[in-house]
Formats: C-alpha cells, structure tokens, sequence
C-alpha cells in the first residue's frame, strides 16, 4: 500500500504551507471574537458594578479635590438596565455618612457626588452653620468652612413642605447657614457637600429619591492638580499620595 509522502524543498525541509494548512483558525474571527467578549463584560461591569467618576468642583474639599478620579461601586445601591427602565435591587442599604454619586433632580444629564446627611425618618436642623441630626450636634471633622457671608435663595421654597409638623411655615426663612427642622420622608435622602458654604446641595434643590442612587464612592484610583498652568498636569501634576487611597 502507498504510503503518503510529504513534498519537500530543495533543503530537505517541508514548506510552511503544507505544514499548517487546515490546521490554523481564522486570525480574524478569532480577533473579532475576543473583541466581542471583551467588549461584552466591560459593558456589564460599567452598567452594573462599577462606573468612575471624576472631580470637577470643589464642592467636597478637601475630601475630595478637583482632578480625583474615583473608582464607584453601582452593585451596592443597585443598576438600572438601560432601556428597559427595570432597577437590579443593591446589595447594601445607603447609610449615614456615605458619599454617593446621584443623578440631581434640577439637571436630568448631571451627576453629583456629595455626603449623605439625612435618611428617612431623620429630623435635621442647621444653627449658625452648626447641623444638627435627631436634636442631636452632629460632629463633622471632614468640613470645610468659607468666611463667606449667608445668603437666602429662591429654590429654598421646597422646605416649607418638610418641616417639622407644629413649626411655624408663615414666618420660615431658610438660608444657606440657618434651615429647619426638616423631617426627611420614606424613601428619600437628604445630601451635603463637605466644603459647605460652596455647595449646591439639597438645601437648594431638595430631596432625593432611592432611584436616583447611583453608586458609593469607594477609592481614588488617579489624582492630579487638574487646575494647574503647567503644561501636561496629568504627568507633572499627579497626587501621588492620593492614589489608592480609600474615601470616607
């Protein structure tokens, strides 16, 4: 029986085409495959796990700084499924003290990140800048305090519908500095900003619904001076000291 011999070159070698045809895949749908998945599970992870965030206002100094790139968990408070409008429920509850990414009810294409102040059922108050939780002061390390003088708003109307019941609504006046106090309703939260006399806030635009949780601010994965005149701030002006490091 004949035996079947492969065709060599003049060097005794068998030629590379003979060698690998019909033994190498397709370079292109393999590629493209690869792309797809890929492509695949870093839309699942930015819909639904995490999402990044970066600082542009300096409405959370000195906790935050304006060019921290910030690294936020969406499976803790719950993703929405894009279209559909179905919420895939949290694995946590939002808690006292938490900063949090939200989607503000005065700007429907703007994310906020701010310190959550007020859960349902609290009775909040502030007194000469001073915030008080339950008639309780509230001890507030992280702030940032402006000498800048107090000022009143038009927006600020919202309250009059939250104060607490026997307070007198004819006569209240909130200003930025002195407001309350203010019953937060079920299912609703009440936001601040760390550097609190530079802060549009929910003391200007009111309070915010559960859906509108986006995700926990969890750590500061880049950081740099983003307001800097140097030429290049994201290479000559990183905050090294910052990177990884953990906010609360």
């Amino acid at each position: 029986m004949a035996k079947s011999v492969k065709r060599k070159d003049r060097s005794g070698r068998t030629p590379k085409g003979d060698a690998d045809k019909g033994a190498r895949p397709g370079g292109a749908t393999e590629w493209l495959r690869s792309l797809g998945v890929a492509l695949l599970l870093f839309f699942v992870l930015r819909t639904f796990i995490v999402q990044t965030f970066v600082i542009t206002s300096g409405s959370m100094e000195d906790t935050l700084l304006v060019g921290d790139m910030l690294l936020v968990n969406r499976a803790a408070m719950g993703s929405q499924v894009p279209l559909v409008g179905w919420r895939i429920p949290g694995y946590a509850e939002p808690q006292w003290g938490d900063i949090l990414v939200f989607d503000p009810p005065h700007e429907e294409t703007l994310m906020l990140i701010k310190r959550l102040i007020g859960l349902p059922g609290d009775t909040l108050e502030m007194r000469d800048r001073v915030l008080f939780r339950n008639g309780d002061r509230v001890d507030e390390p992280y702030l940032k305090h402006d000498a800048i003088d107090d000022e009143s708003h038009p927006w600020m109307t919202w309250q009059h519908e939250h104060l607490l019941p026997g307070a007198d609504r004819s006569t209240y006046a909130p200003t930025r500095d002195n407001w309350g106090p203010l019953l937060i309703p079920e299912g609703h939260y009440f936001m601040l900003g760390d550097n609190r006399e530079r802060s549009l806030d929910s003391r200007y635009w009111g309070l915010l619904e559960r859906w509108r949780l986006e995700g926990r601010a969890v750590f500061t994965y880049f950081s740099y001076n983003r307001d800097s005149y140097r030429p290049f701030p994201a290479i000559r002006e990183v905050r090294w000291g910052r990177i990884g490091r953990g906010i609360d």
